[in-house]
């Protein structure tokens, strides 16, 4: 394979058909992309798509349009603004991480990868991606796209996870000094829009030429997956108490899954259903519960199932009207529904 006539080829499609995305620099363009705005992004968009993500990033950078003014924030607020983008200890990151940034490097991000690796939360991807985009420094940026095209390009039989350091390794033999940013946002974009997961479009791909699976024709099947064990399932009780036309909410505590968001009292979640008579006795404070129903929601880890019990009644809360559960969790939006329908 000659590596640069690959590398030719691939920055001049993204030259001519890069996203146009909210937080990035068009092609070649100086200066670079603000690095809290690539920083943001990159958080925003672990576990996440670009359609869903974007409202979110657009919403928070009017809000805090600089690292310094998101580090000053509240908790609570900051967490709030996040719901709906899930796997919230990323959200706590955000904010160590921002704080950081402004209080030890007085709000400006550093520019290399060990200085990016220093910060609270940040990882090596996260570190890589903002070296090279925002400051186009020479790092090697894989994500789930650049592993796709690298298992295609050259028809790694290694099944996936197991083969994530080769991967890497073949994605890094491609790095130069020559617009690095730019190289590592064209191989998101190729994997993103062209070298998709299903039905890559190959005769739109500017490196089939290149591809070793593609020459083989089974370009479909790669990267190789080991089968994935069943997801466990756990059940719980989520208790919708109204006052009203208001609905009580609990901040829950801040380390754990939703850590330091507010939602719905719950049990315990366990491996095992909850009986009518357990749910009521768990419940935050004794009253005329009813089942109203149940829910499903998918964690990455494992399927919970969610009964719903609903009774009017006081207790100590975060009181919020109907209107305002839009900003729940999507688990206890779910719930809430449930238990108002």
């Amino acid at each position: 394979m000659d590596r640069s006539k690959l590398r030719a080829a691939l920055l001049a499609w993204y030259d001519a058909n890069a996203r146009d995305l909210p937080w990035r620099v068009g092609p070649g363009r100086t200066p670079r992309a603000d690095p809290y705005r690539v920083w943001l992004s990159e958080v925003m968009l672990q576990q996440t798509t670009v359609p869903h993500a974007t409202p979110y990033f657009l919403s928070f950078t009017r809000r805090w349009p600089t690292v310094s003014n998101l580090a000053a924030e509240a908790d609570g607020e900051v967490m709030a603004a996040w719901a709906g983008l899930g796997y919230y200890a990323r959200a706590r990151n955000l904010l160590a991480c921002a704080r950081a940034v402004a209080a030890d490097h007085g709000g400006v991000f550093p520019d290399t990868e060990e200085g990016l690796r220093a910060l609270p939360g940040v990882g090596a991807y996260t570190a890589a991606a903002v070296s090279a985009i925002a400051f186009d420094r020479e790092a090697n940026v894989v994500d789930g796209n650049v592993e796709r095209v690298m298992s295609r390009l050259f028809a790694v039989e290694a099944p996936m996870p197991d083969s994530k350091p080769e991967l890497k390794r073949l994605a890094g033999e491609l790095v130069t000094d020559d617009r690095p940013g730019d190289w590592a946002q064209a191989l998101m974009d190729l994997g993103a829009t062209i070298c998709r997961p299903k039905a890559p479009l190959c005769d739109r791909c500017p490196v089939s030429g290149f591809c070793a699976a593609f020459t083989r024709g089974d370009q479909e099947t790669f990267p190789r997956k080991t089968k994935k064990a069943d997801r466990p399932r756990r059940y719980g009780v989520a208790y919708l108490l109204t006052r009203g036309g208001a609905v009580a909410l609990v901040r829950r505590p801040p380390k754990g899954l939703l850590g330091g968001m507010l939602g719905l009292p719950t049990s315990d979640w366990r491996s095992h259903p909850w009986a009518d008579d357990e749910a009521v006795a768990a419940a935050p404070l004794a009253g005329a519960w009813h089942d109203a129903g149940e829910i499903e929601h998918v964690f990455t880890h494992f399927s919970l199932t969610l009964r719903v019990f609903r009774a009017e009644g006081a207790m100590e809360a975060e009181w919020t009207s109907r209107e305002g559960l839009g900003a729940l969790p999507s688990v206890f939006l779910k719930a809430a529904r449930k238990g108002l329908a």
